[in-house]
């Protein structure tokens, strides 16, 4: 199996053994607490999961600065995106060990235990320089600009204990993985080529057959279905009716031992080429051999162009950075001249009106007003699930 990024096994940050768990969580009791918000609880989650493999904690300026700029720590680390714990709080000094509190569940119970190595200011500038990297904009419209400027100025830096997943185990026991459960289950399953897919919405047929064709195409073994489970901007299908539309359209369309159906805890970042990055990072860690990276991979607007989360593996990532590597895909769509669906780079001589093309505006207005897209599009089975949604919004 593919090694883990930055080191030759994968180290977790979640204290695994329930007496040392126990004997922490009465320690934290006792601690100075912090109340995160859910960026650094997130990552917190990521880091305890053995996603974020070989990190041991929070970031300090001097590494978030670098990796922006350069994408890379201090020691020269291959890292895509600041993994931070920036807040407003005031009253954390260097040197002491704190309980991180988890903003997400009810009563904030402790999600992690943090060695405080530094407390730094970041300036207005070097914030500003920081999402300009990360995000390619500083537009205040843009929802990864607007959470990371409003998180604090306050950098605290160091390593973690985590105790907990959030709510990600409590909400969804049979979907959320840690990176190296998924690495145990690929092992059982005898799969040595493994290509993940990555999805904050459900899938219709054109993502299915595109799972399809890079698992043709590369010879793989199985497909990792890896969904975000964390926090989206509003107007995104919830996780649970995600999960749902996906289990089905695997269950009767896929045949049995090529998909695992999983998913991470972590929120939408929107930073397009760099977070396309970072997910072929901690794939790697999962113990997938290629990611697929379509057109706008993990973009959200006009901000980036349609292949700039492709083009970036080529332009910004050394040679030799990571292990995996990215399956390129282009605009998939049904096909009426072929009676399939396909790539439209390989359908140089159609029209777009030989494809079956629908707006993301007019699949929900047919799936609210009861109306199931064309099976072209969208399989009936993930319709339904769908329509049962919409047609339970306000």
């Amino acid at each position: 199996m593919i090694k883990p990024h930055g080191s030759a096994e994968l180290h977790p940050l979640y204290v695994a053994d329930p007496a040392q768990r126990e004997a922490l969580t009465a320690e934290a009791e006792r601690l100075p607490s912090l109340l995160l918000n859910s960026a650094a609880a997130a990552n917190a989650v990521m880091l305890g999961a053995g996603y974020f493999n070989p990190l041991p904690g929070y970031m300090n300026l001097a590494d978030s600065l670098s990796v922006a700029d350069k994408l890379q720590t201090v020691d020269g680390l291959f890292w895509p995106v600041p993994i931070v714990n920036l807040t407003t709080a005031t009253d954390i000094a260097a040197g002491s060990r704190i309980a991180l509190r988890d903003p997400n569940v009810e009563g904030h119970p402790v999600l992690a235990i943090m060695d405080v190595e530094a407390v730094e200011t970041v300036s207005d500038e070097q914030i500003d320089f920081i999402a300009e990297k990360v995000f390619r904009t500083l537009d205040p419209q843009h929802p990864g600009v607007a959470t990371f400027k409003s998180l604090g100025q306050t950098l605290l830096s160091g390593p973690i204990e985590v105790l907990n997943f959030s709510y990600f185990q409590a909400e969804f026991p049979e979907t959320f993985r840690t990176a190296y459960e998924i690495r145990e289950e690929i092992a059982s399953r005898g799969w040595n080529k493994v290509v993940a897919f990555q999805t904050r919405n459900p899938m219709h047929r054109a993502h299915e057959e595109l799972c399809r064709m890079a698992m043709e195409d590369l010879g793989a073994d199985g497909i990792l279905i890896h969904m975000l489970l964390g926090k989206l901007k509003p107007g995104d299908i919830p996780a649970d009716v995600r999960d749902a539309a996906i289990r089905k359209m695997v269950e009767v369309y896929f045949p049995a031992n090529t998909v695992m159906v999983t998913g991470y805890g972590f929120d939408m970042l929107y930073a397009g080429p760099r977070e396309a990055v970072l997910h072929a990072v901690f794939r790697q860690n999962c113990g997938c051999s290629h990611l697929i990276v379509g057109r706008d991979h993990a973009g959200v607007g006009d901000y980036y162009g349609g292949f700039d989360a492709q083009t970036v593996f080529d332009e910004e990532v050394p040679a030799g950075s990571l292990e995996l590597e990215i399956y390129r895909a282009d605009h998939t769509a049904y096909s009426k001249k072929l009676d399939r669906v396909v790539m439209m780079r390989d359908a140089p001589d159609h029209r777009p009106e030989d494809f079956v093309l629908l707006s993301g505006t007019k699949v929900r207005e047919m799936l609210g007003n009861g109306i199931a897209p064309p099976p072209e599009f969208s399989r009936p089975e993930v319709a339904h699930i769908l329509m049962e949604y919409y047609q339970r919004q306000p």
